[in-house]
């Protein structure tokens, strides 16, 4: 193997390890949020709720469940491709699942930020409060990193 071969091999496994020390994170947060959701339905006053808050906790259940699997997903390609070398495949597959969850994973926070903020606040003040957790997960996971000026000198390193 030339030493041009070898730094690509050491490349993409840096990138793989990183990518799954980065999910790991992601993956625990969303995990306790799932099981936190779920555990909202089997409380007496859960019943008594309005339609309304039962159809955006079900929403937002669906989101936070859509995070797992693509937040996920990544470790499961990982296992079943790492032994046909086709580790170039996990990290391009896995830096767009990533993504992806972290999509529905803010989606799932500002739905559980909203739901709170309804049942304590309602009214326009919870879509208030939804909004703002929205825009702050928004803007801080993807809006700030796109338009970072480092973001053009860090493109050029990867």
């Amino acid at each position: 193997m030339s030493e041009a071969e070898e730094s690509e091999h050491h490349r993409l496994a840096r990138n793989v390890n990183e990518l799954m020390q980065e999910l790991r994170v992601a993956q625990a947060s969303v995990q306790i949020l799932f099981g936190f959701l779920l555990s909202i339905a089997f409380t007496e006053k859960y019943a008594a709720t309005s339609a309304y808050i039962r159809v955006t906790h079900l929403v937002t259940v669906l989101c936070a469940a859509v995070a797992v699997a693509f937040l996920t997903a990544p470790a499961a390609w990982h296992r079943v491709l790492f032994r046909q070398g086709r580790r170039e495949d996990v990290v391009n597959s896995g830096n767009s699942f990533a993504l992806i969850g972290l999509v529905f994973l803010a989606l799932a926070m500002t739905g559980t930020v909203f739901l709170l903020a309804e049942v304590i606040l309602g009214g326009w003040l919870s879509m208030l409060v939804g909004g703002l957790a929205f825009a702050i997960f928004g803007g801080l996971w993807f809006i700030w990193p796109a338009v970072s000026p480092q973001r053009a000198e860090d493109c050029e390193r990867a």
